[in-house]
């Protein structure tokens, strides 16, 4: 093999990228190698090739297989100044962009986000979901995103974007005022609307938002446990019931624990009070009755039987007669002078 051979064999014939390892674009390991003139260029479906000449964007290549010449390379035989069919090596970066839809980036509120209710005025949020992205333009990505690098996965750009998409759904269900008891009905709509909402920011680095989910919006607990006590009440219906069955649970916890400690002396005082307040309510209602009926109870009992008059009793310690004057006998009946009766 003579030197011209050895170095005609280290010129690139077939460029390709076979596996794409979920990466966003990849650029062919040519390194100081020359691409051979006439040399195969292989793009499957879902990629395209880019050609750059120093730095330069050059010619753009979508699926198929291409024969390289100074035909096909407009813009790089213009960058090079080929006036005339040119078979010598060249020298240029070839980079390989992966245009399927990458699906499940996940976005999420890293800080809660401050929202006014209508109905429980100032409140936070938390949001998380997923989207989906394909590269739409792929000169203008590689132009605004990519630079020089080697290699280009998902993870390199998740982290911007994300912001984009919190900062834009956030946006979107302030302006859209829905009660944050009714986001949950809305996740579709939303949803949707957020795609419309942000795709121009998409556009502007060489992307398309293809789909946007919103899997969940919570509350802080605090809020969470006001919808609860809420829905508790509204399911009671009467405040006074409701009250009443809160009070007879208490007790039942208290009878239920009678060792519980602390804890337990605290359940048994709150249903304590609560059943004081609940007693003082009523003697309050008794009290505001008009009077007869208060009295009416003691007004239907029998009136009480007048007692049998009984004889009136001797006189103790009677000595003398009272017709005579005589001394009379002890336990005497009639006076032994007058024969009087005592």
């Amino acid at each position: 093999m003579g030197l011209f051979d050895f170095i005609k064999g280290q010129f690139i014939e077939v460029i390709e990228w076979l596996d794409d390892k979920g990466l966003l674009v990849y650029r062919f390991p040519a390194y100081d190698n020359a691409i051979k003139m006439g040399a195969k260029l292989i793009v499957r479906e879902s990629q395209a090739a880019i050609f750059v000449n120093e730095g330069q964007l050059a010619d753009v290549f979508g699926p198929g297989t291409h024969t390289l010449s100074t035909q096909n390379l407009p813009v790089l035989t213009a960058l090079n100044s080929w006036k005339y069919a040119f078979n010598s090596p060249f020298k240029a970066d070839v980079y390989f962009l992966n245009m399927t839809n990458f699906t499940d980036l996940k976005w999420g509120t890293t800080n809660p986000v401050i929202m006014r209710d209508p109905e429980f005025g100032i409140i936070r949020m938390r949001g998380y979901g997923n989207y989906s992205i394909k590269i739409n333009d792929p000169a203008l990505f590689l132009r605004e995103i990519f630079g020089t690098k080697q290699e280009f996965n998902t993870s390199s750009i998740t982290g911007f974007f994300k912001s984009i998409v919190v900062s834009g759904i956030s946006d979107l269900i302030g302006e859209a005022k829905i009660p944050v008891a009714d986001l949950s009905s809305s996740y579709n709509e939303l949803s949707h609307l957020s795609v419309t909402k942000l795709q121009p920011q998409f556009a502007a680095f060489g992307l398309a938002l293809t789909s946007l989910t919103i899997e969940n919006i919570s509350l802080p607990e605090e809020v969470e446990k006001m919808i609860d006590r809420k829905s508790s009440m509204n399911i009671a219906g009467n405040l006074d019931q409701y009250m009443k069955y809160q009070t007879a649970e208490a007790i039942r916890e208290a009878a239920n624990n009678p060792d519980g400690g602390v804890a337990g002396t605290g359940a048994g005082l709150g249903a304590g009070m609560a059943m004081g307040q609940m007693m003082g309510q009523m003697m309050n209602q008794m009290s505001a009755r008009p009077a007869d009926t208060q009295q009416q109870p003691y007004a239907q009992q029998a009136p009480a039987q007048a007692a049998p008059s009984q004889p009136s009793a001797q006189p103790a310690g009677k000595k003398f007669c009272s017709e005579c004057g005589s001394k009379l006998a002890e336990n005497a009946k009639f006076c032994s002078e007058c024969g009087s009766k005592t």
